[in-house]
């Protein structure tokens, strides 16, 4: 089976290793892994800011860079759901909506891809710690995928799961929402960080690279002694 890896922005610049764990397991898992070197943003950031125009220049760029791609399986739920959002960017432009409409077909996050296309809930990893997950907004709300990471990492040996407290609240991170809305950013995390201490986790798993910067960032600041892993990283722990 072959697919194309499309890392997205954060997990390029910040969470590189990140890539390299879902290329590494899904090679394990019997796929042939390429990664074109043309792919940029997903242009979720000017389409949430309003710059729609601005954003069907990069989207007609990323349909085009995959068009050869048999499935694309990213590290993102939040750019899964943008990639999807593209039926809808050209819904007046019907050549475009169609070729929309075929990438969005093809296009998985991580631990969806696994599950529903693999038919793989146990993919042999080890991580013997205590941990709680974090459900990010856009993955679960837009891109509907709820159960996928759940099932995997009940199959994780060692593993002792906790669920979060309000797991269903928003981390406050939103993209641009963070910078635009500090002061309300800055209390939503912080409530997340609460919640996130309540279950004694030694780690917070999440699935979107946004989210994981943003509660890990402000952990970090706050100098609390809990770990940060995109699921990836978990599930490429022996």
């Amino acid at each position: 089976m072959k697919v194309s890896l499309f890392i997205t922005c954060l997990a390029d610049v910040f969470y590189p290793g990140v890539g390299k764990d879902v290329i590494e397991i899904l090679e394990r898992n019997g796929c042939e892994v390429d990664f074109p070197e043309n792919q940029t943003c997903c242009g979720q950031p000017a389409y949430n800011s309003g710059y729609h125009k601005d954003t069907k220049k990069v989207a007609k760029h990323m349909i085009h860079t995959f068009e050869h791609a048999d499935y694309v399986v990213m590290p993102s739920g939040s750019c899964g759901a943008m990639i999807h959002e593209y039926v809808h960017l050209f819904e007046d432009d019907p050549i475009w909506r169609e070729k929309a409409a075929t990438l969005a077909t093809k296009t998985f996050e991580f631990t969806q891809f696994l599950v529903d296309v693999l038919k793989k809930e146990d993919v042999g990893a080890v991580f013997s710690k205590k941990v709680t997950y974090h459900t990010s907004c856009h993955m679960t709300r837009l891109l509907g995928v709820k159960d996928a990471p759940m099932k995997l990492l009940e199959n994780v040996k060692g593993l002792e799961f906790t669920s979060l407290p309000n797991k269903e609240t928003c981390c406050g991170f939103g993209g641009t929402f963070s910078v635009k809305m500090v002061p309300i950013s800055e209390q939503m995390v912080n409530e997340k960080i609460e919640h996130i201490e309540e279950t004694e986790a030694e780690v917070l798993i999440g699935a979107d690279c946004g989210c994981l910067m943003n509660i890990g960032g402000r952990i970090e600041r706050q100098g609390k002694p809990i770990q940060v892993m995109h699921i990836a990283q978990v599930l490429n722990s022996k």
